[in-house]
């Protein structure tokens, strides 16, 4: 055997074990993407499948927003976690309190699942909402939980699952 057969060989070799690492490394990162990509999946099939329109769709993250003074708390499908920046999105609630004003806290579901189940959650979240105010350091006595007498926010069901924060009189 020749040296430019070694070498030829040697080559192959070479250019076969990369393609190999290669396609592992692939495969591997195209499973961690399936798995990440894959709970998002089936909920896109729910909303898109006229037989599952009674299936929620799966929202996997709270969010908070201030509009117009109105602190208002988007909650994922099924919790109550607060999303991160409460603290910074209630501070003008805070100072309001400290000036004399109450903070109004209203808790509002979707209307898919259980309704009582739904009152449940809506109550949880703004209890969530409360303990929040409570640990920047507002008074018991200045909050107050307000029942709305519609409760099943409209919109969509992202925006319904909501906590709404009002300053109010004393």
């Amino acid at each position: 055997m020749s040296s430019s057969d070694d070498d030829s060989q040697q080559r192959f070799a070479l250019g076969f074990l990369f393609a190999l690492i290669a396609l592992v490394i692939s495969v591997v990162v195209g499973s961690v993407v399936v798995k990440r990509l894959g709970a998002a999946a089936p909920a896109k099939a729910a909303a898109q499948a006229p037989a599952a329109a009674t299936a929620p769709v799966l929202v996997e993250e709270a969010s908070v927003r201030v509009e117009n003074g109105v602190v208002m708390f988007f909650f994922a499908t099924a919790k109550a976690d607060l999303a991160a920046g409460a603290n910074e999105a209630l501070a003008d609630v805070v100072k309001g309190v400290a000036d004399g004003k109450k903070a109004i806290v209203s808790g509002f579901h979707d209307a898919t699942g259980d309704a009582a189940q739904n009152a449940e959650l809506a109550k949880q979240r703004a209890l969530a909402v409360h303990d929040a105010l409570k640990a920047l350091g507002v008074a018991e006595e200045q909050i107050e939980l307000k029942k709305p007498e519609v409760t099943a926010a409209t919109g969509t069901n992202e925006q319904a699952r909501r906590v709404e924060v009002v300053l109010g009189g004393q």
